[in-house]
């Protein structure tokens, strides 16, 4: 039943006042607060054992961030796609600059690995953040580095998949902790990969494949 509130939570534009309704209408009595502990708790450990599972991606990558609101201000919710639209990772950071996109290219690199051709847009910070990728290529002694390319309509892909977190997150009407916010886009973009059959599926329904990533 918590892996069910869960999932219907980050996969459904509920509030966690409508979640503890539902809740209650299937025989669970439990009130919103603990509902919000059981997503913080348990979407990250889900998130991180999706990265682990999901199927190859395209060394081809799109890169782009959207804005989420977090105690009444807003953060830069960094994500990434290929070139099929398959999510490759994705990183909540308060902080737009040099230091937040580089944290979040070695990350993605570390789920996904090396990419060949990286899309971004007119960002600085992203540009910058690349190159720093390629310098660590450089000092391992690779002979290739990472193809970037700064072209807005290539970006249309991720563009149009942001939507998916929006419809989500809208209802929510911000965050009110930078961890609440971070765990629950965690457990979203999972609901999201599934969406996308990034997961061998063995005909199981989407909660079912939701519930194997906890097993």
């Amino acid at each position: 039943m918590i892996l069910y509130a869960v999932f219907f939570y980050v996969r459904y534009a509920v509030s966690y006042r409508d979640l503890e309704e539902i809740m209650a209408e299937r025989g669970v009595a439990v009130d919103h607060a603990t509902l919000n502990r059981w997503v913080v708790k348990y979407s990250p450990l889900i998130a991180c054992e999706a990265h682990r599972r999901k199927s190859a991606t395209s060394s081809s990558w799109r890169t782009d961030e959207t804005y989420i609101q977090v105690k009444g201000k807003w953060c830069y919710f960094y994500r990434a796609v290929d070139k099929f639209g398959k999510t490759l990772d994705f990183m909540l950071s308060e902080h737009r600059d040099e230091a937040a996109a580089s944290n979040f290219f070695a990350h993605a690199i570390k789920n996904s690995g090396w990419p060949e051709k990286v899309v971004i847009d007119k960002s600085g910070a992203n540009l910058a953040g690349l190159q720093n990728m390629n310098w660590l290529l450089l000092r391992q002694g690779w002979f290739w580095l990472i193809e970037i390319l700064q072209v807005k309509y290539l970006n249309n892909i991720i563009e149009q998949d942001h939507r998916f977190i929006k419809k989500l997150t809208r209802p929510m009407k911000g965050f009110k902790s930078f961890k609440c916010a971070s765990a629950t886009l965690d457990g979203i973009e999972v609901a999201h990969m599934i969406r996308k059959r990034q997961f061998p599926s063995n005909g199981q329904s989407a909660f079912q494949q939701f519930a194997a990533l906890a097993a």
